[in-house]
This record gives C-alpha cells, sequence and structure tokens, in this order.
C-alpha cells in the first residue's frame, strides 16, 4: 500500500515525467475556437483557479494550459480529448465542493502562449492551439467518477506492454493491454554505469549507505516484479529496495526495467516511460489512430468509471 501511494504521489507532483516543462502560470491565451459539443467556446465554468500576481481565470481556459503541457499536440484529437477529461478530472477533485482554488494548490503545471509557441514552434503554434483548445472545449465538463466520486486519473506516456493494477483502493486502475507503446520512439532505453557510479547511485537513497562497488554487479537480484512486469523489489548488497525508488536513483524512464553485468559495469534495459498506471497516452493516441473515441479510450483504460458532467 504505502509503495502504490508513493507512486500515485509522484503522478500528482509530476503528472507527465517526459513532457518538455511547462512554466508556471497561464498568460493571456489567444486565438478563437469552434463549438464544442458541450458548450460554447468561451462560454464561463462554474470553476475558476487563482493564478498570482493574475488573478483569476476559467477553469476550462485553464485546462487549455494544462493539457498543452501534458500530452504532445501532435498526437490524435480524440486522444487530446481523453487527456482533457483526465486533466479536469484531478482539477475538480483537487477543488473538492469549491468552485475556486488557487494554482499553487493544485500541483498542476499551465502553459501559456508564450511557452506553448516556444514548445510548438511558431509555424505550428495556432494550429496546435486550435486544437488543443478543440479538444478541451468538445469535452467541456466531462470528468470521470467512480461510485459517485471523482477518480484520481494517474496516466504516463507509455506502458511496458500493458498498464498496471491498482490497489484495493484504486479498483478502477486494473491492467489493461496496451501492445501499441511498444511502437512508440524512445519505448526502450538503455543506461551503463560502472560499479562504482551505480554504488554512488544506490548510496543516495535511504538505507543505501551500506552498498559497496564490490558488491555490484553479483549481488543485484530482482526480488519481485508486479504483473505488468515493473519491479517492485530489487536486491542490492544486502539490502532490499523499492523498484520504483532504485528507479529514481538511477534516473530511468521507469521501473520496468533489468539490471545486469556489462562490460566490466552494469547496463539497465528499461521499457516504457512513467510509471504505468492509468491512461498511456501513447497507447490513447494509437487507439485514436485506429478509429476509437475519447470516452472508449478512457473506459478502456480506467475499469467500471461514469463519464460525466462536473459543471453545476
Amino acid at each position: 500500500m504505502r509503495r502504490f501511494w508513493m507512486f500515485c504521489l509522484a503522478a500528482v507532483l509530476f503528472p507527465y515525467v517526459f513532457t518538455l516543462a511547462a512554466n508556471r502560470g497561464i498568460n493571456g491565451i489567444r486565438g478563437s475556437a469552434g463549438m464544442g459539443n458541450m458548450g460554447e467556446a468561451g462560454e464561463k465554468s462554474s470553476k475558476r483557479v487563482y493564478l498570482d500576481g493574475k488573478g483569476f481565470v476559467d477553469g476550462e481556459e485553464y485546462l487549455v494550459g494544462v493539457v498543452a503541457s501534458q500530452m504532445p499536440a501532435d498526437y490524435e484529437t480524440e486522444a487530446l480529448k481523453a487527456q482533457a477529461v483526465a486533466a479536469r478530472t484531478f482539477l475538480y477533485r483537487q477543488m473538492g465542493d469549491k468552485d475556486e482554488i488557487r494554482e499553487d494548490e493544485l500541483n498542476l503545471e499551465g502553459m501559456g502562449e508564450e511557452q506553448m509557441e516556444k514548445m510548438w514552434g511558431s509555424p505550428r503554434f495556432l494550429e496546435y492551439y486550435e486544437k488543443v483548445r478543440g479538444a478541451v472545449d468538445e469535452t467541456r465538463g466531462q470528468v470521470m467518477v467512480y461510485e459517485g466520486e471523482y477518480i484520481e486519473p494517474l496516466f504516463h506516456r507509455a506502458s511496458a506492454g500493458s498498464t498496471r493494477d491498482g490497489d484495493e483502493a484504486h479498483p478502477y486502475l486494473a491492467s489493461a493491454e496496451s501492445g501499441t507503446d511498444m511502437e512508440m520512439d524512445g519505448y526502450l532505453t538503455v543506461a551503463w554505469w560502472t560499479a562504482e557510479e551505480l554504488a554512488d547511485k544506490v548510496r543516495s537513497m535511504p538505507e543505501g549507505e551500506q552498498v559497496r562497488a564490490e558488491q555490484i554487479p553479483d549481488t543485484i537480484q530482482v526480488i519481485e516484479r508486479d504483473g505488468a512486469g515493473y519491479v517492485t523489489q530489487i536486491q542490492i548488497g544486502s539490502h532490499i529496495f523499492d523498484g520504483e525508488a532504485v528507479r529514481t536513483a538511477l534516473g530511468l524512464p521507469s521501473s520496468a526495467y533489468v539490471l545486469e553485468g556489462y562490460e566490466d559495469g552494469v547496463r539497465a534495459v528499461c521499457r516504457g516511460q512513467g510509471h504505468g498506471y492509468g491512461l498511456s497516452q501513447y497507447g490513447a493516441h494509437m487507439k485514436a489512430a485506429q478509429g476509437m473515441k475519447a470516452e472508449e479510450i478512457l473506459t478502456y483504460y480506467y475499469k467500471n468509471i461514469e463519464i460525466i458532467s462536473g459543471e453545476q
């Protein structure tokens, strides 16, 4: 249970580990938008976010910058719509029964037009802005609930081939096959360290102080993996570490890894990007390319949920 909640905390603080960095705040988003299927663009939401030094911004307007920071704009539109629903669900979950919240209470990173233009480039800015804005508008007010409560909409860039089971507090996070994730550029990554370099990284962790270079790689042994192939426990030296803690210490893109002796050092071969829980963004992109709609994508990756209007 403690390990799962550590993953959840990481997902809240770093909801998209491998995106380009997003500058905090919304800087006067511009551009027109078309009609959404849940309300006309520009119609005010019942939710507002307070930006320090800038005052309140409409919740739906705020979400445009959030989605832009979380998912590549060249992904399929239905995937962007699924991401918009996930982002809105997180926002509403954080707000609870309030209609207003400070941005610094959200642990979200929104982008303004200058940040978007810098990330996408001027030639693609208007095209991508309209696309992201349309994804938010066309899902206006839509949120995910499980037994009447907002879910914790965890997501990641790409799974190791299937997503991971949640715990008893997260029954909607059930494993889902996502084999097309293996087609993503960067799905497979390899890193290498000398024994001393690896020992230094392990010693940075609590209870890792006793690990010595001469124990590596002979004492490295995976003790446990979950059903999706992610390391949950690994022995290095005489101590058994949490698999996610080792991933963080080594700077690996996911905890679906193998550590092995290689050329007088240690090699890590890692699959996927992110923690592996909930929505696979690349999987959503591929399913959308195959004709799946946003609602179908969401109910595939989050089990037994309902998509409702959260607007009061």
